[in-house]
């Protein structure tokens, strides 16, 4: 009788924590400010040979590569008042971004690498691992801000604080959380803005004259190499290949910031992306686009779809 009352006792016991566990998973999952039904799904494939990184975009791999829909207000995810898209290809050396940015008037005024680039129109790019992200701004002066955020809670576990550039003795290494949305569940993160992403390449071509108001421009076009060697740090955590492995998925967000909005009605926050976030915070990785690797390669593809 003990020992039935002692399995029973366990029985019960582990019930609850599974009713508990369960619960909570189901809280986890509503606790976002984007439905996970909103979030875009994209496949990026595999070039033959790599792309000549000059910000034109005219090459025929950009010209097959599918591209994102049109960015959405990162808070409401209504329309926008000018285009903007992105599109993702890969080879075994780099992941290769470009964005697509429609602005009748194309302006920039920073040109000191970090500065607060979020102050000029810009785009943005996050790479996102289990426990740290990655952050890119570029504006249209092809000038870059960057840093690596890591959680607070995968810090000392993860091996982050033995590297200089994560140091939190390192003055460029400082606590954060977040912008909009201080109530993530994964608690606070360490951002370093000592550390540079190794070997990246990026290029901006502008259609039109830049800082100049009296003509009427296109807009911009930027584009991004970020070698596969160099997103290290990020893969740690869950073992993620470098160069990826057919179907692996990465979560990515894209977006574009405006010092300008919309007129009303339009309720325009100046924050526009791919993937709407709910909230005026770029900074949860649990909203980021999800990016599935195809070693399909691109223009075999294409050419499969064509009628």
């Amino acid at each position: 009788m003990k020992v039935w009352n002692f399995l029973l006792c366990q029985i019960v016991v582990m019930t609850g924590f599974w009713l508990l566990t369960s619960s909570t998973s189901s809280a986890d999952k509503t606790q976002f400010p984007c439905e996970e039904k909103d979030i875009p799904h994209y496949t990026a494939y595999r070039l033959k040979k790599p792309v000549r990184v000059d910000g034109a975009l005219n090459e025929s791999s950009w010209r097959s590569a599918p591209r994102s829909s049109r960015f959405v207000d990162l808070i409401s995810g209504q329309p926008t008042a000018h285009d903007t898209r992105a599109a993702v290809l890969w080879d075994d050396q780099h992941l290769y971004v470009a964005y697509w940015v429609e602005e009748p008037n194309v302006t920039a005024t920073l040109t000191e690498r970090d500065a607060p680039i979020y102050k000029d129109n810009d785009v943005e790019l996050f790479v996102a691992g289990r426990d740290s992200y990655y952050e890119l701004e570029i504006n249209a002066f092809n000038t870059i801000y960057e840093v690596f955020f890591i959680w607070e809670s995968a810090y000392e576990r993860r091996g982050f604080a033995s590297v200089p550039e994560f140091s939190r003795s390192n003055p460029k290494v400082r606590p954060f959380n977040g912008v909009g949305y201080k109530t993530h569940p994964r608690g606070r993160r360490l951002g370093s803005w000592a550390w540079d992403f190794p070997g990246l390449q990026t290029a901006v071509h502008v259609n039109g004259t830049l800082n100049q108001s009296g003509d009427k421009d296109s807009g911009w076009t930027v584009e991004l190499a970020l070698p596969w060697a160099g997103m290290k740090w990020l893969a740690r955590a869950d073992g993620q290949a470098l160069p990826p492995r057919k179907g692996d998925v990465w979560r990515m967000d894209f977006s574009r910031f405006n010092q300008y909005k919309a007129p009303p009605p339009a309720e325009d926050s100046g924050g526009w992306a791919w993937s709407r976030h709910g909230i005026w915070d770029s900074h949860i990785p649990e909203c980021f686009t999800y990016i599935h690797f195809s070693t399909d390669d691109l223009n075999i593809t294409q050419a499969d779809q064509k009628p």
